[in-house]
């Protein structure tokens, strides 16, 4: 039996971010019903490269049960209103204030029935000066500063997956099992508001506390604005390599082991993580004049030799053949996909997912 059978969900959503976090309850067994405009989730025609269907729908709407309904007709609201009845989560990422124009207030529907947990995602929140501005992914990472810690020193840049809208998905995923699990205990519902913003801004806790400190951040590419010798280079032939020295121990094993140089693990510009970045134009020339010596194979087996972390620099093509890299095949109204597993692996349980559902108005 799957953690969330037996559990009944709602959930009035569209794009990513609500949709990640109810496609975790449908893939633990909770019976999601997906209400969708009648012309459908705009996620539907982000692009075809999945036998012909979004890769976003087909990713994040796997087991669920989709139903058209327009919400400003009556018979929309009483639909609505029926499916609620014995719901046990409503997620919903409508704009703020919407889901009460309909109707639907969340503060009502906690009164009307105790044990409801509902969820709304917003961009800015209920209330505050940009509560009514829409607000998608790139949106917010240019927003919330994100875009200016990314990329290379010449300009800013975007994460290359829908961070925000994941983050905000999977940030509301953990706040309705907390809210489950609470009601296990008190048989208390919950009424939980999760923001895009909020969420990034709790994420960038740590160039934001170095801002504040008088250390704001650069944008360093591939490598690493606190630590050094952390970043990418390239060997003599072969792909580039990233490498990564977490303590001055490690930086003694690298200087031994791969520079070839034990002078230079005392040597007072590079014997502590501190002195390195701050000398990290000569930090890396060193290192890099190291790997200009090898091969990439030989250079990752003399890291690897020596315990120094290390990482290939793939792209696509490297994760679609990669070793470790798990999948699951769902069916889809297009037949079959193939994609990455979720992540979370439990012992002495094999799940399966279900299908991607095609648009379906709500049957009387």
């Amino acid at each position: 039996m799957l953690p969330l059978e037996g559990l009944k969900v709602v959930a009035i959503e569209q794009a990513v971010a609500a949709p990640f976090a109810s496609s975790r309850l449908a893939d633990a067994g909770a019976h999601v019903v997906k209400i969708e405009r009648p012309e459908g989730d705009f996620a539907r025609g982000y692009d075809d490269v999945a036998a012909g269907q979004s890769s976003y729908f087909v990713w994040l709407n796997r087991g669920k049960e989709s139903v058209t309904l327009d919400l400003v007709s009556g018979e929309g609201k009483a639909a609505l209103a029926g499916l609620l009845a014995d719901a046990d989560v409503l997620i919903q990422n409508l704009k703020p204030g919407s889901l009460a124009r309909l109707g639907f207030d969340p503060a009502r529907l906690r009164a009307d029935f105790p044990r409801l947990i509902t969820c709304s995602i917003s961009g800015y929140g209920e209330d505050g000066p940009l509560a009514g501005r829409k607000a998608y992914d790139l949106l917010i990472q240019a927003e919330s500063g994100l875009c200016s810690i990314t990329g290379g020193p010449s300009e800013p840049a975007r994460v290359g997956v829908s961070i925000v809208d994941i983050a905000t998905g999977a940030t509301a995923h953990a706040a309705i099992l907390e809210a489950l699990i609470r009601r296990g205990i008190t048989g208390q519902g919950a009424q939980i508001s999760v923001s895009m913003f909020d969420v990034m801004a709790d994420w960038l806790t740590v160039p934001l506390l170095n801002h504040e400190g008088g250390n704001t951040p650069k944008r360093v590419g591939l490598a690493h604005p606190s630590i050094a010798p952390y970043g990418v280079f390239q060997p003599k032939s072969g792909a580039p390599v990233l490498i990564s020295i977490q303590s001055d121990r490690e930086w003694v094993k690298l200087c031994n082991d791969f520079l070839n140089d034990a002078a230079l693990a005392s040597d007072p510009r590079f014997a502590t993580n501190v002195a390195r970045v701050k000398n990290r134009d000569q930090t890396d020339a060193i290192v890099a004049a190291a790997f200009a010596t090898y091969d990439a194979a030989e250079a990752i087996a003399l890291l690897a030799d020596a315990n120094i972390a290390l990482a290939s620099v793939n792209d696509m093509a490297g994760l679609s053949g990669h070793a470790h890299l798990r999948r699951i095949t769902v069916d889809s109204p297009n037949g079959p996909v193939s994609f990455p597993a979720p992540a979370a692996i439990f012992a002495d349980e094999t799940r399966s997912y279900g299908a991607v559902p095609a648009l379906n108005p709500l049957e009387g």
